[in-house]
This record gives structure tokens, C-alpha cells and sequence, in this order.
């Protein structure tokens, strides 16, 4: 089998997973999904699953026309992944064999090895042109529901859109670091974006560790912490380090805190790299003690702010866990106050576009806590539009956000204020 079959046969298997057994991509990978296979073909591999699921509706639209019943997941999986090859202007002989190829070696499906061949013929003729004029994706029920019912139906067209769109590469670079050999953009809240940036660790300043890669939105909480050289912080759930780095990077003493030990393997590795220091606990976050100048809490969430990122993320789930999720927040919010110094502040923030995740929590955290106060004013950073600024004092990042310069992670966060 070739390079790229054996790519697109572990593709198929990543689309498997995702779609039969619930998994996230992050989960196949940590399982070792990708370890046989040489750099160009994992990445070859990850791209052609990432495509597969972000395109996904189309995918089965296009298909549908052309299938008496639906096949067994891995060849529909497998008919899904040629069909958005095809109509991303694959070539149709080397497409089209490839799956049938990997179709017929298949123990218990190798019979239908013709029924692909014909299927994806068809779509070679006729699957480009029907692609273009169907609709952006939509996410699926379960989860577009509740967004609509938060954001409005227009709104959520344009997270859809940005979804479908995917994502750069952005990057915050070390203070005083030269990033102009990236070739990126600036963005106005100080991250770098990368529109194409291959391999990551050959760009210039990576092996120097001038930067590290960081959603626009996700550099925002620690920008408006704005940590001071000499300040006591910590971090909860802090892995795989953007924030901590960036605290680090402007003098303040950073402990950081995250219960998994391979993420905090990789914030270690970061460190390294960036020749950044922070003290790094592997422990629960709930069971730290102490008192701080400043706190930042990026609390376990939904996740469903990354979604262009992670197509997997909203056909691997169902949300089901929510509520589980929602009730820790809460938890891990009230006692990151309790690490507060007075005069203080802490640092909420959830990668999240539900109410629940974010604007509600810090809602009934003001109204729990007499000595908390909502920090407005420091949300007024450059980049950020005035009316993304929260009835309650919270600032609410959109994927739809920034259309003109290809969106940005969906993001809440809230600097709430201990009184002295």
C-alpha cells in the first residue's frame, strides 16, 4: 500500500472512532493511532480525517442520491472521505482506486469494493459542482439548539461559516521577540496569525522558542490578568501552557497546576523550549491551598469554542456530560476565589460558547461572594469590541468574531476583583 493509502486508510480509521465509539481525534492520537506512520503521512492522515468530519453533511448529501441503503460505518466512512477528496479537486483515478484498494482488503467488507468503485466514480463526474451550491454545514441538533436559543439564528450561520472555514495558525511570541520572519499577520489583541504554515517546528523562532502557538482568543485571559514582574500567580488546569508561558514571560512567578500528567509533560516541554520557568504540580486543582496575587482558572468545559479546530468534537459527543461539567466549574470557581489575596483577582475563563459555561457562572459567583467585583474596565483591550462586553462584566468571544481576518476560537472570560 502506498504513502498516501496508508494515510487515508488511517483516516478512515480516525473517522471510525469519532463517529462509531464516540472518541475525540485528541484521544486516537494519545492511544497511538498515529505512530506507525512517518511525519508526512500522519499529518497527511490528521488533515484528510479533520476535512472528512468538517464536511461532513455535504459529504452525505452528495452521497445519499447514490446509495439504495446505507453501507457498514467504515465503508461509508470511506466513501465520506473520497467524496470530500473529489470534490476538493482530487484526482478521481488515484481517489477512487485508493479507496477501493483499501475497501477490498478489508476482512468482512471486501465485497463491497465494486459498490465503492461505483459510488465514487459517480462522484468524481458529478460531486464538484453539487458541493459548491449546497449549504454550509450545520452543527447537529443537540448542540446548534441551545447556540441558537443564546446567540440567534443569524449568528449562528456565521459560527457555522467560520467552523466550515477551519483555522490559521496564530502565535504569541515572547516579549521583545522579533516574529516578522513568520510572515504572519498582527492582530490587534498582539497574536500572530499564519494563513499557511506547514511544519510547525521548522518556522523561524521555534527551535529559539520566541513563541508558542496559542488561539488569538485564548492569549486574551492572560493579557487582561496582566500579570506584573514579581507577582505571586497561579494557574488551574493549566496544560499545555499558553497562559502560564505568557505569565511567565512578563516576570511574574507562576505555579501551575493540572491534574493530567502527560498534558503537563508537554507544558514542561513548552518551558523548556521557550526558556520560560514556572513551578508545575500534578495534582487536583481543587485541592490546592494558599494565597495568591492573581489566580486564572481556565476550567474543564464543553470545548465547543474550538470547533473549527475540532470538527470531531461535536460528532463525538452529545452533551451529555454538560451538567457534570457545569456543576465543577462552580466548584473550582468558588474555591479559586477562596486562593485570592484581598485586593486581588482571579481570572475565569472557559473555551465555551454556552451561557451555562461562562456568563452564567460568573452571574451567580457576584451574586455568592459580597467581596467580588466584575473588572469591566480591563476588558478594553485592543481587538475588542465594546458590545462583547457582558450584562454581568464577562467578555464573550464568538468564531464569528473577526470575519475579515478568519475568526477566532469561542471564548468567555471574566476578571473579577477581590476587595481589600
Amino acid at each position: 500500500m502506498s504513502d498516501a493509502n496508508h494515510a487515508r486508510r488511517t483516516a478512515v480509521y480516525l473517522l471510525d472512532q469519532v463517529l462509531g465509539e464516540g472518541r475525540l481525534l485528541a484521544e486516537c492520537y494519545a492511544a497511538g493511532a498515529l505512530e506507525k506512520l512517518a511525519p508526512e503521512e500522519r499529518a497527511r492522515a490528521q488533515r484528510l480525517a479533520v476535512e472528512t468530519l468538517r464536511g461532513l453533511e455535504r459529504a452525505d448529501r452528495i452521497l445519499k442520491k447514490h446509495l439504495k441503503k446505507t453501507p457498514p460505518l467504515m465503508v461509508m466512512n470511506a466513501l465520506r472521505l473520497g467524496t470530500v477528496e473529489l470534490c476538493a479537486g482530487g484526482a478521481a483515478h488515484g481517489v477512487v482506486n485508493a479507496m477501493v484498494a483499501i475497501i477490498s482488503k478489508h476482512r468482512r467488507h471486501g465485497q463491497l469494493k465494486g459498490l465503492v468503485n461505483a459510488v465514487l466514480r459517480k462522484v468524481a463526474e458529478e460531486g464538484p459542482a453539487e458541493w459548491a451550491k449546497l449549504r454550509i454545514p450545520r452543527l447537529p441538533n443537540w448542540l446548534r439548539k441551545p447556540l441558537v436559543q443564546a446567540w440567534g439564528a443569524e449568528a449562528m450561520l456565521g459560527i457555522e461559516a467560520a467552523h466550515f472555514a477551519g483555522a490559521s495558525l496564530d502565535v504569541t511570541g515572547k516579549p521583545g521577540a522579533d516574529l516578522s520572519a513568520l510572515g504572519g499577520e498582527g492582530l490587534p489583541a498582539g497574536s500572530v496569525r499564519i494563513a499557511s504554515a506547514g511544519q510547525v517546528s521548522a518556522l523561524p523562532g521555534y527551535d529559539a522558542g520566541d513563541w508558542w502557538i496559542q488561539d488569538a482568543a485564548a492569549a486574551m485571559p492572560a493579557r487582561i490578568l496582566n500579570a506584573q514582574a514579581g507577582e505571586i500567580v497561579l494557574e488551574l488546569c493549566a496544560a499545555p501552557g499558553g497562559k502560564t508561558m505568557q505569565m511567565a514571560a512578563a516576570g511574574a512567578k507562576v505555579t501551575a497546576v493540572d491534574a493530567s500528567e502527560p498534558r503537563m509533560a508537554r507544558l514542561k516541554e513548552n518551558l523548556a523550549r521557550t526558556g520560560l520557568a514556572a513551578d508545575l504540580i500534578v495534582g487536583d486543582a481543587l485541592e490546592q491551598r494558599g494565597q495568591y496575587d492573581a489566580v486564572l482558572l481556565d476550567a474543564p468545559c464543553s470545548a465547543t469554542g474550538t470547533i473549527r479546530r475540532h470538527p470531531d468534537l461535536p460528532q463525538a459527543k452529545d452533551g451529555s456530560e454538560f451538567g457534570q461539567l457545569i456543576e465543577l466549574q462552580a466548584q473550582l470557581l468558588a474555591h479559586a476565589w477562596s486562593l485570592v489575596k484581598p485586593g486581588g483577582r482571579l481570572m475565569f475563563c472557559t473555551c465555551s460558547l454556552l451561557p451555562d459555561e461562562g456568563e452564567c457562572q460568573v452571574e451567580e459567583a457576584l451574586e455568592m461572594f459580597e467581596d467580588m467585583a466584575a473588572d469591566r474596565g480591563a476588558l478594553q483591550i485592543a481587538g475588542v469590541e465594546p458590545e462583547w462586553i457582558t450584562e454581568e462584566g464577562g467578555l464573550r468571544l464568538r468564531p464569528d468574531y473577526w470575519p475579515e481576518r478568519g475568526g477566532m476560537d469561542g471564548f468567555y472570560m471574566a476578571l473579577l476583583r477581590k476587595s481589600a
